[in-house]
């Protein structure tokens, strides 16, 4: 999936939606829409992929329960290698339906592809695979405002929390574009010391296509089974980020 990355706007509607799928209990959480310019400081706001103007439902920035963590040493941001800025990227499975604007997100309960490249910083080796793991992909654009206020707001959370037990956190740099600014991608990763292995996305940004998503920052939660609890879109507190991780889990 090709597309041109749009201008970011100094006003966005929030765009996050969030359904949560268990055996028991289908839950789709659905609140009004959030605008940046409002006084809610903890509104979600986003960046779109396209010139068109997107808005969703909101998780609610109210404490859940807490996703257990520990304090652990946080894993190396490079190796020393060679960053990339796009990589070559290998998908296997079928593309997710695109995030809706409001409304059920269809891609609940399908199964997530499996995306296999090389990791942003370093050039290592790095796969999203079904490897029977809960795990939360964060979709990131290097020139996206909102992306570079939650990378340092989830760098922080990390250092003062560790890694988070029981569910591995992996991103994606892609929407790469020389001309938009703060580039390259690993440079701000490597500053901003973002400890989350991030798979570099190729020049077509198949991963960002393959995930079915429409904007920045984006996250997907994955459940053990492989399938999809959770795609979520804007920025989030760190209370919503913990509702994500818990979904991932359920």
């Amino acid at each position: 999936m090709s597309f041109q990355p749009s201008q970011p706007q100094r006003k966005n509607r929030s765009s996050l939606i969030v359904a949560v799928a268990s055996t028991v209990v289908v839950a789709i959480v659905a609140v009004v829409l959030l605008s940046r310019g409002g006084d809610d400081d903890t509104a979600a706001t986003t960046t779109t992929a396209s010139s068109a103007a997107s808005s969703a439902s909101s998780v609610p920035d109210t404490a859940g329960p807490t996703v257990g963590i520990a304090p652990t040493s946080l894993p190396p941001i490079t190796n020393g290698g060679p960053a990339t800025v796009t990589g070559s990227l290998a998908v296997a499975g079928s593309a997710l339906p695109q995030f809706p604007e409001s409304g059920a997100d269809k891609a609940v309960g399908l199964t997530f592809p499996d995306l296999t490249g090389v990791k942003v910083t370093d050039s290592s080796p790095l796969a999203i695979t079904n490897d029977g793991r809960p795990k939360v992909i964060i979709y990131l654009a290097h020139w996206c405002p909102h992306c570079q206020k939650e990378v340092p707001l989830l760098t922080g959370w990390i250092a003062d929390n560790g890694m988070p037990q029981g569910v591995d956190l992996y991103a994606v740099s892609t929407g790469v574009a020389k001309d938009r600014g703060n580039y390259p991608p690993a440079d701000w990763l490597i500053k901003e010391q973002f400890p989350v292995p991030t798979l570099a996305d190729d020049a077509k940004n198949t991963a960002f296509g393959a995930a079915g998503l429409t904007s920045f920052p984006s996250f997907v939660a994955v459940g053990a089974d492989g399938t999809v609890k959770v795609r979520a879109a804007g920025e989030l507190s760190i209370a919503q980020f913990e509702q994500v991780l818990e979904a991932a889990q359920g």
